[in-house]
């Protein structure tokens, strides 16, 4: 294996986890419709039990997600992580946040109420979304960061990036482009969360309800995405030149990339295909609740097309504002060959934790859940 294969194998791996992601924020987008699908406690009850068992699936790709690119990419997750540590650390704290808000919502004891903690649950459905968005455009758009490889010498700041002003992330939300994706990915987040509810609770009116919803949102992310969509595809890109590593602007260049890697573009066209088919079809045929599983192959497809996007064909995936030489890509910001090549025989146990994940789920979903189940059984 070469440097370069094991360079692009790893951000097609990174690429994949975050598309990952994208897809299990239906947990969030459901959460942020708490007051909407339901009205009484029992069916409030319903949606966050209904959640309530997938929550940690998200949780733990975030971290794997953060994980992959501090093996795989460090000065990546120097960089940012390191830099925009109040975007970062707002994230995170809305994903802590919402596992509190599970365990402690109804246990004997709990004195500020149930629905103290639903509210929270509600303000990371629309926190995580929103800010995870405006995170993935800056893939596109840039962020304001300096790196200088020559400070690990220094003796009194061996610091390699820093970021440009005191905003450390938060200022990502001031570009409109990204603030633009980061609503739709909220957006798109509630079309996820009501096409899951609609397959996983067993309940007339919840169901009614998450119809409509899913619908309403769906308009709003696909005004949303398609604007930032076009946008980037006809703007200026960042590119590198391999021989020199010299960044540059190029007119076009996620354009282009699509139509110089053409199996990308029918993987894109395939995906959006089978996230308007799964809406579509909930929507005309009343009796089909299964919607979240093509809209879900279809925002991993769309969503891994557009990352790789960023990364492949000589393009700098994390551009930088401040100093254009400084826009990390995957050949300045990689870990070591020795590392990459232990990392990728790690990777060969993937198939077996992804097969696990899929028993498991099966097992979780082997039924819908029931008001008998949330009055009987043990439930949040």
């Amino acid at each position: 294996m070469t440097y370069d294969f094991l360079q692009h194998y790893w951000w097609f791996l990174v690429s994949l986890l975050g598309a990952l992601l994208v897809f299990l924020l239906f947990v969030q987008g459901a959460n942020s419709l708490i007051f909407s699908l339901a009205r009484t406690d029992i069916e409030r009850r319903l949606v966050v039990n209904s959640t309530g068992r997938k929550w940690e699936f998200t949780f733990t790709t975030l971290v794997v997600f953060g994980g992959g690119f501090f093996a795989s990419f460090p000065l990546f997750y120097s960089t940012s992580f390191g830099g925009a540590y109040w975007l970062w650390m707002t994230i995170l704290f809305s994903f802590v946040m919402q596992a509190v808000s599970y365990e402690f919502q109804n246990k004997i004891g709990n004195l500020l109420g149930a629905r103290t903690f639903q509210v929270l649950l509600i303000i990371n459905g629309i926190v995580g979304p929103l800010l995870l968005g405006g995170a993935v455009a800056t893939f596109f758009n840039g962020s304001n960061f300096i790196v200088d490889k020559g400070n690990i010498t220094s003796l009194a700041q061996p610091v390699i990036s820093r970021w440009a002003n005191c905003s450390h992330g938060l200022d990502a939300l001031l570009d409109i482009w990204n603030l633009l994706l980061g609503i739709a990915i909220f957006f798109l987040a509630r079309v996820l969360g009501a096409l899951y509810i609609l397959n996983n609770v067993k309940h007339e009116v919840i169901c009614q309800r998450a119809r409509r919803q899913q619908l309403t949102n769906a308009v709003f992310f696909l005004v949303l995405f398609l604007t930032f969509l076009v946008r980037t595809l006809l703007k200026d890109g960042y590119a590198y030149n391999p021989q020199t590593g010299l960044i540059t602007m190029e007119p076009m260049k996620y354009l282009h990339n699509l139509l110089e890697m053409w199996p990308l573009l029918l993987v894109l066209l395939v995906g959006v295909g089978a996230l308007l088919y799964g809406i579509l079809h909930t929507t005309l045929r009343i009796s089909y609740t299964r919607g979240i599983w093509p809209a879900g192959v279809g925002v991993v497809l769309t969503v891994l097309v557009l990352l790789l996007c960023t990364g492949w064909n000589h393009t700098a995936y994390y551009p930088s504002n401040a100093d254009l030489q400084s826009s990390l890509t995957i050949a300045n910001s990689c870990g070591s060959r020795f590392t990459l090549t232990a990392m990728s025989i790690v990777s060969l146990l993937i198939p077996f934790v992804l097969a696990y994940i899929f028993i498991a789920w099966r097992a979780i979903d082997r039924k819908p859940l029931t008001e008998d189940e949330i009055l009987e059984g043990e439930a949040y």
